[in-house]
């Protein structure tokens, strides 16, 4: 009879910790599932759409149509295009969006300066950055910099094809385009110079830290023993209420993005931010390491282990789903007690 409510009494307890819990796969915000190209990530400082003013109760569900035109003064903002791509947008900038199809998304940069990450690329995709004197299409996975002020069109990682004054010019990793130049010729650029001066570069490696963050968190919701748990349903993005925003989710394994920070799919997220003897979020090599599962940075497939360890939310001191106070996913992921990252939930 002791041992019955012994049980009893601890049953309750784990019941009523877990209803004081937020319903994640329940979730009731609509915005979770309907991200769309132009939806609003992020906002600070001054940023507005038609003259209405953007603040932070717009993110998710803020979207910039046909058209319309998302202008900053000191501020910034992160819209959503395809799955996996993030344009991010500078102070005093401002970007139309001429078409926000999934497999024709063009944007025209008016003024300012614009930055694309591109996480994941389909050959259906195409996505068009076009600004005052050109016309660039993007044909990798990488880090894009557009600046209308400097008429010019920077790459740090992947390739593009600029259509500039009727010539096409391939500019690939570490290359940049002047515009205003008489010869139409891509060169090297002083990448570490640029990424310590460059604001917007500095602020959007940050914000693509939150969100690999914020993929850990997300993608641990969605792990089933050795599987997909429901409300899965695939590559996409996915919506975390602790980072109050969107998160990209890979359909398999996981990848590093340009900056160096990981991004992981259920079936492998067990194991962040540790994975194939790399240990932390970033990832400081010069070389990616390969990425599990299908067309990932154009890697072969390979494993480190994969999921047969199962989740091991209870040995960092969590619930079953991992979210608990006192040590979060291996030692290094969410953390109830400091927040994500050991750094806070950075909301």
């Amino acid at each position: 009879m002791k041992l019955a409510r012994w049980k009893m009494a601890a049953t309750s307890c784990f019941l009523a910790a877990l209803l004081s819990l937020p319903a994640w796969g329940a979730d009731t915000d609509s915005r979770q599932r309907t991200a769309m190209p132009g939806t609003l990530n992020y906002v600070e400082g001054q940023a507005s759409i038609r003259n209405q003013t953007l603040t932070s109760d717009e993110v998710g569900t803020a979207n910039l149509q046909d058209g319309q035109v998302l202008e900053t003064g000191n501020g910034k903002a992160e819209i959503l295009l395809t799955p996996g791509v993030y344009l991010r947008v500078g102070s005093n900038s401002a970007v139309k969006m001429v078409s926000n199809n999934l497999t024709d998304t063009q944007v025209a940069l008016r003024q300012g300066e614009a930055m694309l990450e591109v996480d994941q690329i389909y050959k259906e995709n195409n996505i068009h950055i076009s600004q005052p004197g050109a016309d660039t299409t993007v044909l990798k996975t990488g880090l894009y910099d557009f600046d209308a002020t400097e008429q010019q069109v920077r790459v740090f990682d992947g390739k593009a094809l600029v259509n500039a004054d009727d010539r096409k010019v391939t500019v690939k990793k570490n290359h940049e385009l002047a515009l205003n130049s008489p010869k139409l010729k891509a060169k090297d650029f002083d990448k570490k110079e640029v990424t310590q001066n460059n604001d917007l570069y500095r602020w959007s490696s940050l914000r693509s830290e939150y969100l690999a963050e914020a993929n850990v968190d997300a993608a641990q919701r969605y792990y089933g023993n050795a599987g997909f748990a429901p409300g899965w349903w695939g590559a996409g993005w996915y919506w975390d209420p602790w980072f109050n925003g969107f998160t990209f989710i890979p359909a398999g394994g996981f990848f590093y993005n340009s900056f160096g920070w990981g991004f992981y799919s259920p079936v492998v997220v067990w194991r962040a931010p540790y994975y194939g003897g790399f240990a932390g979020y970033r990832h400081f090599n010069s070389n990616r390491p390969v990425a599990v599962g299908r067309g990932f940075h154009d890697h072969a497939v390979t494993r480190s282990g994969g999921a047969t360890g199962g989740f091991r939310g209870a040995r960092a001191g969590g619930f079953g789903a991992g979210h608990g106070t006192g040590g979060g996913f291996q030692g290094g992921g969410f953390r109830g007690a400091g927040g994500v990252h050991g750094g806070g939930a950075h909301r």
